[in-house]
């Protein structure tokens, strides 16, 4: 650090530590931890341990943080603790996969251990963090160390010892913020599968970046210049830009290019900002696309400027506002006729992925469907919702995804209905469960047959590796076809009639009568098909079945019964 930095860090310091750390500081630093998150947030997407396309972490913890966030921003609380308490019910009803659901139960703890206090002191903040420690492990079933649960212990340890030498809360901060990061490094060591892919925890990554965030607002540094990382080519997952147009950025514009000389990423950053938003740079073999949102008027400007890097090899363009209006049109078209539920009945909840596993459910009788799977991890608040004006008291959530366990389960824990968890891990195991589903039953009587039946099936996963790793001995390159069998890399291969041909001999197919094979949104009906006879004609013996899944990033997912 310069001694010009170092300097003006000081003055700042000093400015910050005659002013009361009361509830509206709070405000500005949690905004501050969001927003630096957010900065940084496919960093964290990109730290995914297995090459699958589901490396949400970042996303599920700004969506957390923003709904928590959103509950504070227009209060006038002075006592921390108010606001404290906010944060935390913010980011519960806000909270999205296992990490954003730990996130929150971190800021309960935290608020729980400012309980009446008016300011921040550096006593009651080491208390915050030891009440966020113990909240987040109590929420979770089975503890793993080396992931954020570990992170926020380190930083609990940091807090207490730091006391012993001041009671200034500046100074906690920064010790809390290295202690955060030199846990965040040592994550590989206690996790082996870290170990495996290269990477850190990335929902320890997640909360170093938010208190990070929180200390370079205190030293009145920028927030919105992110890490300037690149993520493989595959990663980049541009549609889920069209949930939220920005206003007056009505074009998505995507350009492959090869550079002349070696990219210098922050001018790059810096002159496509001056242009659009949702900038997002990818990286493979060499070759290097860039995504941007921009206003009509400037559609042009980015492939001018990249023009001027080197060779351009594609080019794409979509009116965003069009294909939302053609996807609103869509959506009414395809309206699922739910099961309508008496007062008294059991009124299941069901999350899917595509629109035709969502009519699947539809035909099986469930009362609610919640939009989500891999990438898309609902809310606490979209899971309540779907469920809360039901005309029933009785309730079954089959969440079908590992991550989304954690969010069912917190909407359970804020309802006054009696509601039951079903852990299905995925799709074909929420489809057997729902089999086991008798509406005018005993609510914990049917909830146990749908648990028990989960047994009954085997999932299988076919997509496309979006990086390159060595997992349990599979070495996988990026864009590789890769197939997962009941959530766990097996095997690599070419194309996808052999991932899905050897993934069924890896599960001894010979033992199971019937394949059900559910077929992406991207991979082509014919296509399919065509796979589904070889299979049929390699097993005979087993009945193959094939259905339109219509879920994104996985060509099929296959139920073995």
């Amino acid at each position: 650090m310069s001694d010009e930095l170092a300097a003006a860090r000081a003055k700042r310091v000093a400015e910050m530590q005659n002013l009361p750390f009361d509830g509206q500081a709070y405000k500005r630093l949690v905004e501050a931890g969001l927003t630096w998150l957010r900065t940084n947030q496919q960093t964290v997407n990109a730290l995914n341990v297995f090459p699958v396309p589901d490396g949400d972490t970042g996303t599920n913890m700004v969506l957390t943080m923003q709904s928590a966030y959103n509950e504070i921003k227009d209060l006038g609380h002075h006592k921390v603790s108010d606001m404290a308490a906010g944060v935390a019910q913010g980011a519960l009803m806000g909270a999205r996969g296992n990490s954003g659901v730990i996130l929150s139960q971190i800021w309960r703890g935290v608020a729980r251990g400012l309980e009446g206090e008016e300011v921040l002191t550096g006593a009651n903040l080491a208390k915050a963090f030891a009440d966020a420690r113990d909240t987040a492990y109590k929420g979770v079933v089975r503890p793993v160390e080396g992931t954020i649960l570990t992170v926020t212990k380190d930083i609990a340890i940091a807090a207490e010892a730091a006391l012993e030498e001041t009671d200034e809360p500046i100074t906690i901060l920064e010790k809390l913020v290295a202690a955060a990061d030199a846990s965040v490094e040592y994550t590989p060591e206690l996790l082996p599968v870290l170990k495996q892919a290269g990477v850190v925890d990335s929902g320890g990554m997640g909360l170093y970046l938010i208190l990070e965030g929180m200390l370079r607002y205190i030293y009145g540094e920028p927030l919105d210049t992110p890490t300037m990382t690149v993520q493989p080519m595959a990663a980049l997952e541009f549609e889920e830009a069209m949930d939220s147009v920005e206003e007056g950025q009505d074009w998505e514009v995507v350009v492959d290019f090869y550079p002349e000389n070696e990219l210098e990423l922050k001018p790059f950053y810096d002159a496509l900002e001056e242009m659009g938003t949702s900038i997002q740079v990818g990286e493979g073999d060499g070759m290097y696309r860039m995504h941007i949102h921009v206003p009509l008027e400037n559609r042009y400007l980015p492939i001018d400027y990249i023009m001027g890097l080197g060779t351009i090899t594609n080019i794409a363009m979509e009116n965003l506002l069009a294909q939302m209006d053609e996807l609103n049109k869509n959506s009414e078209k395809d309206r699922l006729e739910l099961t309508n539920i008496e007062p008294g009945e059991i009124a299941i909840v069901t999350v899917s992925p595509g629109p035709g596993i969502s009519r699947i459910f539809a035909s099986l009788g469930v009362a609610a469907i919640v939009e989500g799977g891999q990438t898309m991890n609902p809310s606490t608040q979209e899971l309540l919702a779907a469920f809360e004006n039901l005309p029933t008291d009785k309730v079954i959530i089959l969440p079908n995804n590992k991550n989304i366990i954690l969010a069912a389960q917190a909407a359970k824990e804020v309802t006054v209905k009696e509601v039951h968890v079903v852990p299905s891990r995925t799709v074909p195991q929420g489809l057997a469960a729902m089999l086991m589903h008798n509406p005018e039953g005993d609510t914990e009587k049917v909830a146990a047959k749908m648990i028990k039946s989960l047994d009954d099936v085997r999932t299988g996963e076919v997509t496309t590796a979006t990086r390159t790793v060595e997992i349990d001995g599979v070495n996988v390159e990026t864009g590789q076809v890769i197939a997962l069998l009941d959530g766990k890399l097996v095997l690599a291969a070419t194309t996808v009639e052999e991932a899905c041909l050897s993934l069924l001999k890896k599960a001894n197919i010979e033992d199971y009568e019937l394949i059900t094979m559910f077929v992406g949104a991207d991979y082509a009906r014919s296509e399919a098909n065509r796979v589904a006879d070889i299979v049929q004609e390699k097993y005979p013996d087993q009945e193959v079945e094939m259905q339109d899944g219509g879920q994104p990033h996985y060509q099929l997912i296959i139920a073995i019964e």
